[in-house]
């Protein structure tokens, strides 16, 4: 594989999930052939994987659960904000709108 100097923190977290997942699924796996696996699947060697692992995984406070809530939750959040984006650009122009009919309407009288 072709030396790569820098993997983005979503390549990253995305590679860490698959791994936890790979052991998750219970077919006698060993750590050692999931993260071979799932270095051939997104072209990156096992070794950075395995650092990835122990940086996010194996440090105390962290469990694939508790990583897939955090992703969760995340990914919930950024939901939430894409809506309350849209709802504060209706209410922008609607208010524009509004402004501008009563502009009118004084102009009016």
């Amino acid at each position: 594989m072709p030396a790569r100097s820098h993997y983005d923190p979503e390549t990253q977290a995305r590679a860490v999930r698959m791994y936890a997942d790979r052991l998750e699924e219970g077919d006698g796996i060993s750590k050692a052939q999931a993260r071979r696996e799932i270095g051939e699947v997104l072209g990156i060697n096992p070794a950075t994987l395995k650092n990835w692992i122990v940086r996010d995984l194996e440090a105390p406070g962290y469990s694939p659960s508790e990583i897939k809530d955090r992703d969760a939750e995340l990914a919930a959040l950024k939901a939430e904000n894409a809506r309350l984006k849209r709802a504060n650009e209706i209410l922008r122009t609607s208010s524009a709108f509004f402004a501008a009919a009563e502009l009118d309407r004084k102009l009016s009288r």
